[in-house]
């Protein structure tokens, strides 16, 4: 298990552009799952009137993502190419399910987009994209999928189309084309460009899917910092105890340590820790793992707490000081705006408690002070108060934990990076 580099990858684009079947896809062709099984899926697809779901089933294992056809929440699997192991975290596309598609990004170290051929860039393209940006993915593939398609037949000059809108709006965000995004079209349904080039798009000289991650770069590991990881999911699992699991953003787990989960205080002992089924010494950032603390119980602990050092706990605030971009509000943000805070695993209403500053978006010079409202595009620094207790840290010192989505009546209003914290009293 230790023997090849560990990434972490998420796949991410509107609903039905053909996520989940790309991943079916690449565990098919990496040996993961076995074609019976992909047929078993098919027939069953076919009986329910979903033909060419077959691949996306082998990730959406709630029966209600089944009937619906939509991946809801977020999915774990471990694939292997030449270089890299793999845990795949399959996001949800569609807008009622964006909450659990920030967890999932939060957690990568790159992103693959997948974008139709035949639709091109869409809303959920957009607001993916630019979650991504403030998420902190900074290598991503964009997969231009459904080249097979009637409309497209394999065209040069409609994934160009494509490519040159995704590029727009990739430079828009922020993202640097040239170094941090590839480009290639692809169609997870018919196997093209996914493990072996096609023969139906000979125009096209870069690499394959599975080259393209291999060309992937591991991102430092912030090892020397203080162990920092925001609890996904906790479980009672019979005979062990209580699991919580989430993934290490920095520092170190392993079995012996005191932790202890704030904002809660609970502290225990770590008695054992599992990734991918198998018991390993330690685990360092970017491991996805389950461990077993001594001396908690289930209901102890919940999603959106963090566990760090009993000696160097993680940070829980009375407010913070932000930089924010708001990005699409229907009217204006004022002083008392309480919208829902996505950051890590946590989702809490905070209070917009001071309007600083608004912000020049291109040069980041001061252009009011205490400005009266903030709308659609303004940049500003401002002071939050969370409505109930929250731990996050500093951008600088953990940018793991120092970024944030705002999110208010079914979209994302803003988002943004902690400057500065005030610490509650205990």
């Amino acid at each position: 298990m230790a023997q090849k580099p560990h990434l972490n990858i998420v796949f991410i684009g509107h609903v039905d552009h053909g996520k989940s079947t790309t991943v079916g896809r690449l565990l098919l062709d990496t040996g993961v799952i076995r074609q019976e099984e992909i047929d078993k899926f098919r027939a069953e697809a076919e009986a329910k009137g979903k033909a060419t779901f077959e691949f996306a089933w082998v990730m959406d294992d709630l029966k209600e993502e089944r009937e619906r056809g939509v991946t809801i929440d977020i999915a774990h699997r471990r694939f292997d190419t030449q270089k890299y192991y793999f845990t795949i975290i399959d996001a949800p596309g569609h807008r009622d399910f964006v909450k659990n598609m920030i967890t999932g990004t939060s957690q990568a170290d790159a992103a693959v987009m997948v974008v139709s051929a035949a639709d091109g860039v869409q809303e959920q393209t957009r607001e993916h994209i630019f979650l991504s940006r403030t998420l902190g993915v900074t290598q991503m593939i964009c997969a231009i999928n459904k080249m097979d398609r009637q409309e497209v037949q394999y065209k040069e000059a409609k994934y160009n189309e494509v490519k040159d809108e995704l590029t727009r709006l990739l430079k828009n965000v922020g993202f640097k084309v040239d170094q941090q995004i590839v480009f290639l079209p692809i169609s997870a349904f018919k196997d093209d460009n996914i493990n072996k080039a096609s023969p139906n798009m000979t125009w096209f000289k870069g690499p394959t899917l599975l080259q393209a991650l291999d060309n992937l770069k591991v991102p430092e590991k912030p090892t020397d910092k203080p162990l920092r990881l925001p609890v996904q999911d906790v479980y009672t699992i019979s005979g062990i105890g209580t699991v919580p699991v989430g993934r290490v953003e920095t520092g170190k787990l392993k079995p012996g340590d005191k932790i202890i989960f704030m904002p809660g205080g609970k502290s225990g002992e770590v008695k054992s820790v599992e990734m991918h089924n198998e018991s390993i010494p330690e685990a360092i950032p970017g491991d996805n793992v389950g461990f077993n603390v001594r001396g908690i119980e289930k209901n102890d602990i919940r999603r959106g707490e963090v566990a760090g050092p009993a000696a160097a706990p993680p940070t829980v605030v009375e407010s913070f000081v932000a930089n924010v971009q708001i990005l699409n509000h229907p009217s204006v943000i004022t002083v008392g705006y309480t919208p829902v805070f996505h950051l890590h695993t946590a989702q809490v209403a905070c209070e917009f408690t001071e309007l600083q500053k608004r912000l020049d978006p291109k040069t980041g010079q001061v252009a009011e002070e205490n400005p009266q409202t903030l709308k659609t595009g303004d940049a500003a620094v401002v002071k939050i108060t969370p409505k109930r207790p929250l731990v996050i840290e500093k951008y600088k010192e953990f940018p793991q934990l120092g970024r944030f989505a705002v999110r208010d009546m079914g979209q994302t209003v803003a988002a943004g990076v902690v400057i500065d914290v005030k610490k509650r009293e205990a």
